[in-house]
Formats: structure tokens, sequence, C-alpha cells
């Protein structure tokens, strides 16, 4: 009798929440997938990953050719290290100083006329609006040095995610440039995972962001694995009388391989 009301009461439940009596077709999707291009157009040097491998944010995956950038770097840094004109403008602010300050001083005693005095200011004004010109060039120096490494590190490709080499495109050799058609990597991130579901109109406003969900990847996978909603659609297909849910499924290890069906139940 306990067993035939403890039947009756859960049939009672499904039948109020419809979306947990059953579960729902699905699809698991890489979080994301990106294609790695060449920013500029240049012979592809070194490509340091294979197909299939685990990446890093951040990791090298290749390079490009850059000696021209490279001789480029160590010039603008040969000159912003150069402290000859800066000191020479320094000596000469120093010494134009000291003969305005005496042209000064002989003036008042009526030693040097008048003109005298003026020159030597005007040598001391020219000295130094010369340093400060030096100064700017020092700093324009060191601007350039700042421009060079960053076009040497266009030159070096990082991966922008953590995840795994998909396909590698180019080989070393090769020359690659900016068109959208020709990538040198595709990667794709999958920790964590994104579940697709299309359930029927009927069940919108009973999933919720952040509502928890079992997810049952199709074999060989197999097995039972918790996943949370991520976005639910607030925009209905009318046409098939549909709405979409993504659900965010953790993946560590990347157990889980992206595009394989699943089966999902909300709770």
């Amino acid at each position: 009798m306990t067993h035939f009301v403890r039947s009756a009461c859960l049939l009672t439940l499904l039948l109020a929440n419809p979306i947990c009596a059953a579960d729902h077709d699905c699809l698991i999707e890489a979080r994301q997938k990106v294609d790695i291009r060449s920013p500029v157009e240049a012979v592809v040097e070194t490509v340091q990953v294979q197909r299939g491998d685990t990446i890093k944010k951040g990791q090298i995956v290749a390079t490009l050719e850059s000696g021209p950038e490279r001789a480029q770097l160590d010039l603008a840094k040969s000159r912003a290290t150069m402290q000859g004109e800066l000191k020479a403008a320094e000596a000469r602010v120093e010494l134009t100083q000291k003969k305005q300050a005496r042209a000064e001083e002989l003036y008042k005693q009526n030693f040097v006329s008048v003109n005298a005095r003026d020159e030597a200011e005007a040598d001391f004004r020219l000295a130094t609006e010369q340093l400060r010109q030096a100064r700017e060039n020092q700093k324009l120096a060191e601007l350039e040095v700042q421009r060079a490494a960053e076009v040497l590190a266009m030159r070096t490709i990082r991966s922008p995610l953590s995840g795994v080499v998909v396909d590698v495109l180019q080989k070393p050799g090769e020359f690659s440039s900016t068109n959208l058609k020709d990538p040198i990597l595709k990667l794709a991130e999958i920790d964590p995972l994104y579940v697709e579901v299309v359930l029927p109109v009927a069940l919108y406003g009973q999933i919720r962001n952040g509502q928890r969900a079992q997810v049952f990847p199709e074999k060989p996978v197999g097995g039972v694995y918790a996943a949370s909603v991520k976005v639910v659609d607030r925009v209905i297909d009318g046409a098939s009388g549909t709405f979409g849910v993504r659900l965010q499924l953790p993946n560590p290890g990347n157990h889980i391989p992206a595009g394989i069906k699943c089966r999902v139940k909300f709770q």
C-alpha cells in the first residue's frame, strides 16, 4: 500500500512538471571554435603544435619569419640607448648659462654692451631649446622601441584560448596571408562544453537560468554528467513552435568530445 501511494505521488509530480518526466535530444558542442590566421602577410617559420594537441591560453602555436623586424628592433634599441646628443645638449646649457650670468654681471658693471648681454641670453635660450629637443628625441626613440617590439610580436602567434588543436592547415615554408580563407590552425575550447537543446513551446517558462540538469552522452562515451542552464532563448520559433536552451557542461580533462549527440533531463 505504501509503495502504491508513493508511486501515485510520483506520477502526480511528473504530470504537474512534464519537463521532469522525460529527457530530450541534445547536442554537445565546443564552447568556441577559432581559426588562427596570420595578422600579417609572411612566410610560416614554425608550427609548434599538431592536430589533437592540448594547448593553453597564451601558448605559442606558430611563428612567422621575422628577420627584418628583429633588425629593426635592435636598431631602435640602439638609438634609444644613445646618450651623446642629450649629454652634449646638457653641456651646452650649462656653459651658456654661465656665460649669460657672467655677461649680466659685466653689463651691470658697464664692462660689456647691452648687445653682448643679449647675445649671451639668446645663446642660453637656444641651448635650452636644443636640450628640450634632445629629450623629445630620446622619448621618441623609446617609443620606437615599443613600436618595433609590437611589430615583432605579431610574428609570434599565440593561442587565444585553452583547448585542443582541431586541424593544422599550413606548414613551415608556406606563405600565410590575412585572407579569411587561409587559416593556419583551427582550435576549439572544450572545457566547458555547451549543450544545445530545442524544446517545445509548451515548456517555455519552466526552464530557468542556473537550473540543474543531467546530460547523457551517447556511446561510446556514456555516463551521466551534471550541467546547468546558461541561456534560455527569449525568441520562439513560431514555425516549429520551439525555443532553444543552452547548458554549460564542465569537461575537466577533455574526456567528452565536442560534436556528440546526447539526451538531457532537467531537474
